[in-house]
């Protein structure tokens, strides 16, 4: 089978979807991946992926997609792909309108966590809703990694439920947890950790959806009672981001009382180790579709606090795992870090139930097995 892969970013592609790409290799299919141009094209292309480097805009308005929408539909074509395969929320609609407009025969989409979402205003979420609908017309299969969104999927008619398939995100639990002192103590130094800090972490981009703002006031709460308290933020902000929030929470990292007690590692392949560093892993986010963040933290046997939305309620188990607190509240997450800074037989205990979960529900060789087959069944009924 020859097969179109499209994302948005060359960083989602390494990032998320190179087991799939490799899955899909080792079936013995021509493996094609559309996205905007990025560092680490050359490393899938030396993967044996045959990289198209097509811009494409993150914004939901710009006069650029008419070029992208172009350029997508005479690689498909040039190609005269069996399948396309799409993912992020632009890409995911572009690249379904230009593969009907060039006869492709079949189309999945992999919804990574639908845009809209309950704390949404009601008028941009019917509008968000009404464009799923309108493409799920264009799209033969959707894969989605939440359990909620396959059944809203359904519920709100963007898809019946023959063409809706439930593939959570998984990881290589064997990647974490098992980091060598030696790099350990390295990162230490590298990021002026102190040996005795007592570590909150989290990852993610920066930006305000993810919950930093209301992380680093929960910090800040706890900093005058928790001397040993560190916070560890791994990630950056993107050039294509539309929200300028890391300005503001930089300004905040030399200001008491969280001077000194802030380390960012920025974007960095290191994660196994860097979440080794933690006590405690931090997710405060808005709106998710399955977080690979909480997995990878909880394969590393972090207890996990995260915000009680679709997503991360259906990865962390509430008491058993982690805590889940309300969105936008500063006051309750500091209270559920405190639960959890206060009493390190509670953190090796969910640490060890999450380390447990992940390996019984959130594989990814299970992952990527079940969205092949689905890719399956359908170049089967092209």
């Amino acid at each position: 089978m020859k097969l179109l892969v499209i994302c948005a970013l060359d960083l989602t592609a390494w990032a998320f979807l190179r087991p799939q790409l490799q899955a899909m290799r080792a079936r013995g299919w021509e493996v094609h991946l559309a996205c905007s141009p990025g560092p680490r094209l050359p490393a899938l292309a030396a993967a044996g992926i045959r990289c198209h480097p097509i811009p494409i805009s993150r914004r939901l308005l710009d006069a650029g997609h008419v070029l992208t929408l172009a350029r997508l539909w005479r690689l498909m074509r040039a190609e005269r792909f069996d399948l396309v395969h799409v993912h992020t929320p632009i890409a995911a609609a572009l690249g379904r309108v230009a593969a009907r407009l060039a006869g492709v025969p079949r189309v999945a989409y992999t919804a990574h966590g639908f845009y809209f979402h309950d704390e949404m205003a009601p008028g941009p979420r019917r509008l968000h809703i009404a464009l799923e609908r309108a493409l799920g017309r264009l799209t033969d299969a959707m894969i989605a990694v939440s359990g909620e969104d396959a059944a809203t999927a359904v519920q709100l008619g963007i898809l019946p439920a023959a063409r809706v398939t439930h593939v959570p995100n998984g990881i290589d639990p064997g990647r974490f947890g098992q980091a060598p002192g030696a790099e350990l103590a390295a990162w230490r130094a590298r990021l002026g950790l102190p040996p005795d800090a007592l570590v909150v972490g989290t990852m993610g981009r920066l930006v305000r959806e993810k919950g930093f703002g209301e992380l680093f006031e929960a910090i800040a709460r706890l900093a005058p009672h928790h001397p040993r308290l560190h916070l560890l933020v791994v990630g950056d902000a993107l050039a294509s981001d539309r929200d300028p929030f890391k300005e503001a929470l930089l300004a905040r990292v030399d200001a008491p009382p969280l001077a000194g007690r802030v380390h960012l590692t920025g974007f960095t392949d290191a994660v196994p180790t860097v979440l080794a560093l933690m006590d405690v892993f931090a997710l405060p986010s808005y709106r998710e579709g399955l977080p690979v963040s909480i997995l990878e933290a909880m394969a590393t046997g972090l207890p996990v606090v995260a915000t009680d939305i679709r997503g991360c309620r259906e990865e962390v188990v509430a008491g058993e795992t982690g805590l889940l607190v309300p969105t936008r509240d500063a006051a309750r997450l500091a209270e559920a870090l405190e639960q959890l800074l206060g009493d390190p037989d509670l953190r090796a205990r969910m640490g060890a139930a999450g380390r447990a979960r992940v390996a019984a529900l959130f594989d990814e060789r299970q992952a990527c097995d079940q969205v092949v087959a689905v890719l399956e069944r359908l170049g089967a009924e092209r």
